[in-house]
């Protein structure tokens, strides 16, 4: 009996990742979007020295960030599902909602106000419903 016990121990736990407002368990409704680096301001800002992050992005197009994702999670107080930047430190995680400027650096994402490279016109046209083609008449 004391074995199953101990087995039981052994299982992995739920991530311990809180909604930053009101404290409450956040689920995770999206898959993780891992976060580079392709400017050496941006790893100075993450500890990493001028002449290092220099040569580093000199010699490599783009730097994975270890331990830091964009990911989305739902808010049962909230009852709304927010983007979260997510810093993993030893076994804790530090949440904040997701700044504009991350998401040029994560890869694979949509952007959540759809892809700024497209012009205002394609938008709308895209919105149209129905065979009618207003703009062109």
């Amino acid at each position: 009996m004391q074995d199953k016990c101990n087995q039981n121990r052994k299982r992995s736990k739920r991530r311990a990742i809180y909604c930053p407002i009101h404290g409450c368990y956040l689920d995770s409704v999206s898959q993780k979007y891992k976060l580079y680096a392709d400017r050496a301001g941006q790893l100075q800002q993450r500890g990493i020295g001028r002449q290092n992050a220099l040569i580093l992005v000199a010699t490599k197009t783009a730097i994975p960030l270890e331990g830091e994702w964009l990911e989305e999670f739902w808010c049962n107080l909230c009852q709304q599902t927010k983007w979260y930047h997510v810093k993993k430190c030893d076994r804790t995680y530090e949440v904040a909602i997701a700044p504009s400027e991350l998401w040029q650096q994560a890869s694979g994402v949509i952007h959540p106000e759809g892809n700024p490279s497209v012009g205002e016109f394609t938008k709308r046209q895209a919105r149209i419903t129905g065979s009618g083609i207003k703009d062109f008449r």
